[in-house]
């Protein structure tokens, strides 16, 4: 399992991480691997403000449809426009290339209440 050291996760297998005043959020590969061939994916129109557990979108595989959580309050300020044409790309690169949202979060504290990544490590492990 991959995990990026400097994102921070939910448990519902979102990852935020800061990218200069904004964050960027999407799933995490042990969720893309646990779903499989991902064959669809729906984001937000950019303005849109969302509270932390708010989904944000959903993502669709050969095995299941997922909602997507926010894991930060914030407003969209980008989706990832790639996705719509090649949403294989969350499976190729969760972290890098299959991005999903870029947002300006209102209460970037919540970051504090996310699992850091050796603490993702352990509670994705138990699955």
């Amino acid at each position: 399992m991959n995990i990026d050291k400097n994102a921070r996760y939910r448990a519902s297998h979102e990852y935020a991480r800061k990218d200069g005043t904004d964050f960027v959020a999407g799933i995490s590969d042990h969720a893309q691997s646990s779903l499989g061939d991902i064959v669809f994916v729906e984001l937000p129109e950019p303005g849109k403000k969302l509270k932390q557990g708010e989904a944000f979108g959903v993502v669709e595989s050969v095995k299941a449809a997922s909602d997507l959580y926010m894991p930060l309050s914030g407003t969209i300020t980008a989706v990832n426009e790639a996705l719509g044409g090649d949403p294989a790309l969350v499976n190729k690169d969760c972290y890098g290339s299959g991005w999903m949202i870029r947002f300006t979060a209102t209460n970037p504290s919540e970051w504090d209440g996310l699992m850091d990544a050796a603490a993702y490590e352990k509670e994705a492990g138990k699955e």
